[in-house]
């Protein structure tokens, strides 16, 4: 079995449930601070206006990151996106601008130019990609596409999960070693989920106090830069 096809197959075995509705505390925490944190991350890189930066997302899902960029000011004509599960890609089509380019195909197999996008975002992508052969691959495709001066945006997970077998951690050490040419630059995110559900029900600002904690974020967002 192909690495695509398994990532499919995991995916349809998993169980719907409202675990990453944004009506959940424990989600939209998750996802403000990772929202505060890019915006943080694209200041310091001297982005202050978005509006001419190429962005591609790798895995996009149903579109939510997508949307995000284009409220931080990225254009819908510059803004795409490729997705392999059929579902996500239409769900992801019906909510965003017909100018924005969604794909539904493995991104290993899109025409796109070496060179021509500033930003390839991805987001938990690697996690859910248990062969290390695969994951090299689709490093050195997302890297031929960013021009120089360009970066992959990274957020994944570094811990396993003991209780999901479909998805493992991609530690920092791992991430260098996909991008050894990259310039890697990454902070520790996010509350980790167990934690996060649990402490919000209590109360939603438990999730700003434990995270103060590094050693209870589970993820990190890397700017890749490339020289």
């Amino acid at each position: 079995m192909n690495e695509p096809q398994a990532v499919a197959e995991r995916y349809a075995r998993r169980t719907a449930d409202d675990r990453y509705s944004l009506l959940r505390p424990d989600v939209w925490h998750t996802v403000q601070e990772r929202q505060r944190m890019m915006l943080r991350l694209f200041a310091r890189q001297g982005l202050s206006d978005l509006s001419a930066v190429r962005v591609m997302e790798v895995g996009c899902g149903a579109g939510g990151n997508l949307l995000e960029l284009l409220r931080a000011g990225v254009r819908p004509e510059h803004l795409s996106g490729v997705e392999l599960l059929p579902e996500r890609y239409e769900a992801a089509r019906a909510v965003l601008p017909e100018a924005v380019v969604l794909q539904s195909a493995d991104a290993l197999a899109i025409d796109v130019p070496p060179a021509s996008l500033d930003i390839v975002f991805v987001s938990t992508v690697f996690s859910s990609l248990l062969d290390d052969d695969f994951q090299q691959r689709l490093a050195d495709t997302l890297w031929r596409w960013v021009r120089p001066g360009g970066a992959v945006l990274w957020y994944d997970f570094v811990v396993d999960n003991p209780r999901n077998r479909d998805v493992r951690g991609v530690p920092l050490r791992r991430v260098r070693a996909l991008f050894p040419q990259g310039q890697v630059s990454a902070s520790r995110v996010t509350l980790a989920p167990p934690i996060a559900r649990l402490v919000t029900r209590w109360h939603p600002a438990f999730y700003t106090l434990l995270n103060t904690l590094p050693f209870l974020r589970t993820h990190v967002l890397c700017w890749i830069a490339k020289p």
